[in-house]
């Protein structure tokens, strides 16, 4: 975090000093520290399968389940899948704009949707209404450690631990998070095109 702020601020010296706005970036000579990063982990096609065919015999989990499963499958951020609804779905894929991004960028993020994706969606989804629960991240996040280990998904990963600065094994459900569903689109999808 401190690491981002230092090269925002830098940014903003050095447009200042471009627009002669202030003579000089008082930054110029400070070593800024550099982020400090581990390898991704991410969940293997067949381990979100295996979250996604668990009956957690417990509607809200199932819910939850759900959620995760489709975002693995679409890999948007969960503050914009809790926003979707029927209408995001065009042409058998999901169309939004990022919230995170949309005050500078309006793009339209397309993915196409698999059969599953489908099928979850039309599960939850009306034309009016956001298609999953309005939980909290912090909520989210707890419920989907519980599902990662009713699941039995607990394959230790080498993490970074930023505190000690030395990596660390740690076991996925342990791990379990709402980003961990972007890092596993991402993962996957990046083993597939890598070849080509």
């Amino acid at each position: 975090s401190i690491t981002c702020l230092y090269e925002r601020l830098n940014t903003f010296f050095k447009w200042c000093v471009k627009k002669n706005l202030i003579s000089g970036n008082p930054l110029e000579n400070i070593k800024l520290p550099k982020g400090k990063y581990g390898t991704p982990y991410y969940l293997t096609i067949e381990e979100r399968n295996k979250i996604a065919g668990t009956d957690l015999k417990d509607d809200y989990l199932n819910h939850i389940r759900d959620i995760f499963v489709l975002q693995c499958l679409i890999g948007c951020r969960v503050s914009d899948l809790m926003r979707l609804t029927a209408s995001n779905v065009v042409d058998g894929a999901i169309e939004y704009v990022p919230k995170k991004t949309r005050n500078h960028d309006t793009k339209v993020v397309r993915v196409p949707l698999n059969n599953r994706a489908m099928e979850i969606l039309s599960k939850y989804a009306s034309n009016e209404t956001s298609a999953f629960l309005n939980i909290s991240v912090a909520e989210y996040n707890l419920r989907l450690k519980q599902i990662f280990t009713y699941c039995g998904i607990t394959r230790l990963v080498t993490v970074f631990n930023s505190s000690s600065g030395l990596e660390e094994q740690r076991p996925l459900n342990e791990l379990a998070s709402s980003h961990l569903a972007r890092r596993t689109f991402i993962g996957n999808l990046y083993k597939k095109v890598k070849k080509l």
